[in-house]
C-alpha cells in the first residue's frame, strides 16, 4: 500500500510541475504582452502574492502537522487551480493581483503541507499523518539559526525568478536574440532538470554537503547573471549562444540550491514539527516571491547591464554565508538534544 501510495505521489507531482512549467513558461509574457499591463505592474502584483504567501505556509504547515497532511494538500491544489483558472478572467491590474495572490498562496500553503507526506514516504522513520506536537506551539519561529536560513535561502530561491521573469523580459527587451529562444531557454531547463536533478542531488546527504552545495550554487548564479547581461548588444546568434549557457549554467546552480534546500530544512527540522518547520523554510520562497520579480525587473531590467553583476554578487554571497549558518544550525540542534535528553532522564527519575 506504502509503495502505491509512493508511486500516486510522483505521478501527481509530474502532473503538478508539467503544469507549473507551462505557466512559468508563459505567464509573465502573457499578462505584459496579452493582457497589456506595464512590466512594473506585474512585478508589483507578483510582490503583493509573494507577501501573501509569507503568512500562508507556517499556518497551513501547522494545520498540516494537527489534522492531517493529505486533506489539506489536496485542498491547496484545488484553490490553485482554481485561482490559475483565473488568470483567464483578468483583464485588468486589481484582477490580476487577485489571480496571483490566490495562486501564490496556494502554492506556498501546498508547499508547507506536502513537507509531512515527503518525510512520511521518505524518511527513515516513517511517522504518522496526525504526530502529537511536542514542545512550543510555534518552536519554529524561536529557532535564530533556522531562521536564519530561511531568509538565506529566501535571497538565494530569487534565482528561480531569473528564468520565469527577468530573462523573458531582457530577451524581448534588450537583446536580438529571437523571441522563441524564450520557450527554448525553459526547454533546456527542464531537460537538464529532469536528466540530472538525481545525480546533482545524490552527493548532498548531510547538512554539511547542503552548505557547500550553496556556496557552489552561488558561484554558479554570478556566472549566468554575467552571460546573460553580454547578451545585449550583440547579433542575433551570439546573444541566443550566450542565454543558453547562461540558461545550463544557472539550471546546474538551481539543481544544487533546490537539492541543498531540501537537505537542510528537513535535516534540521525536528521529526514532531515537520510541517510547521518546513512551513517557516517556506517564508524564504515566499520572501522571493514576494520581493524577486520588483527586485530583479529594478535592477536587471530597468538599470540594465550593471544590475545583473549586482544580482550575481547577491547570489555569490549569499553561497558564501550558507555554510556558515549551517554550522550554527547544527551546533544550536545539538544542543536542544542534549537538554531534550536531560529533560527526559528527569522526568523518568
Amino acid at each position: 500500500m506504502v509503495r502505491d501510495s509512493v508511486q500516486l505521489s510522483t505521478f501527481s507531482n509530474f502532473v503538478y510541475t508539467v503544469g507549473s512549467g507551462r505557466y512559468l513558461t508563459a505567464g509573465v509574457l502573457y499578462f505584459t504582452e496579452a493582457v497589456h499591463l506595464p512590466a512594473g505592474q506585474v512585478g508589483l502584483g507578483l510582490g503583493i502574492a509573494g507577501a501573501i504567501a509569507l503568512a500562508v505556509g507556517i499556518v497551513v504547515g501547522h494545520l498540516a502537522d494537527v489534522c492531517g497532511a493529505r486533506g489539506v494538500y489536496a485542498a491547496t491544489l484545488v484553490v490553485q487551480a482554481l485561482a490559475t483558472a483565473g488568470f483567464l478572467l483578468a483583464d485588468g491590474f486589481w484582477l490580476f493581483v487577485l489571480a496571483v495572490c490566490a495562486t501564490a498562496g496556494a502554492k506556498a500553503a501546498g508547499l508547507a503541507a506536502r513537507s509531512p507526506l515527503i518525510r512520511h514516504y521518505g524518511g527513515d522513520r516513517p511517522q504518522e499523518f496526525r504526530p502529537v506536537v511536542a514542545g512550543p506551539r510555534w518552536s519554529a519561529l524561536r529557532d535564530g539559526p533556522y531562521i536564519l536560513l530561511t531568509a538565506l535561502d529566501g535571497i538565494m530561491a530569487i534565482q528561480f525568478k531569473v528564468l520565469t521573469v527577468a530573462i523573458p523580459l531582457w530577451l524581448v527587451g534588450a537583446t536580438s536574440a529571437p523571441h522563441w529562444l524564450i520557450s527554448g531557454t525553459m526547454l533546456t531547463g527542464t531537460v537538464i532538470v529532469v536528466a540530472c536533478q538525481v545525480r546533482a542531488s545524490r552527493s548532498i546527504d548531510s547538512p554539511k554537503a547542503g552548505g557547500n552545495a550553496y556556496r557552489r550554487a552561488g558561484v554558479a548564479f554570478l556566472v549566468s547573471c554575467s552571460m546573460i547581461s553580454l547578451a545585449a548588444g550583440v547579433p542575433a546568434w551570439a546573444a541566443a549562444m550566450l542565454l543558453i549557457t547562461a540558461v545550463v549554467i544557472h539550471t546546474v546552480g538551481e539543481l544544487w540550491h533546490s537539492a541543498a534546500g531540501f537537505e537542510v530544512s528537513f535535516a534540521l527540522a525536528p521529526q514532531h514539527a515537520t510541517g510547521q518547520y518546513l512551513g517557516v523554510f517556506g517564508l524564504g520562497a515566499g520572501l522571493a516571491e514576494a520581493l524577486g520579480p520588483g527586485l530583479l525587473i529594478a535592477l536587471c531590467i530597468t538599470w540594465g547591464r550593471p544590475g545583473w553583476y549586482v544580482v550575481g554578487a547577491m547570489f555569490a554571497l549569499t553561497g558564501l554565508v550558507a555554510p556558515l549558518a549551517v554550522r550554527w544550525a547544527q551546533r544550536s540542534q545539538h544542543t536542544r538534544q542534549i537538554h531534550l535528553e536531560a529533560r527526559e532522564e528527569v522526568q523518568a527519575a
